[in-house]
């Protein structure tokens, strides 16, 4: 292979590598701003924009779907166990400790 074409072909490589990371960061950004959305952390307009970036595309209104239904699930199907009151109290002796009154 000629110098030139390889140079080519590793900076062919080099900018799809490039291109597969900044899509990957766009997801991941996309997962950060439905959970803070579930999570009632965004303002009204970043809520407006994300809603409508969401019904742009059907994968992304999958994960948004994906993401309620774990949650649901988890808010439903699990059951929340009582702490002991030892535990209670031990908690309680510690915020004294650390924050006496």
């Amino acid at each position: 292979m000629a110098p030139q074409a390889a140079e080519e072909k590793e900076i062919s490589r080099v900018v799809s590598k490039l291109c597969a990371m900044r899509i990957d960061q766009n997801y991941q950004d996309l997962v950060q701003k439905v959970m803070m959305y579930l999570d009632n952390e965004l303002s009204e307009s970043a809520e407006r924009d994300l809603l409508k970036e969401l019904r742009s595309n059907p994968a992304y209104m999958e994960l948004l779907d994906q993401e309620q239904s774990f949650r649901e699930l988890i808010r439903n199907k699990l059951q929340r166990r009582k702490p002991s009151p030892a535990l209670v109290q031990s908690i309680k002796d510690k915020i004294k400790i650390v924050a006496p009154i």
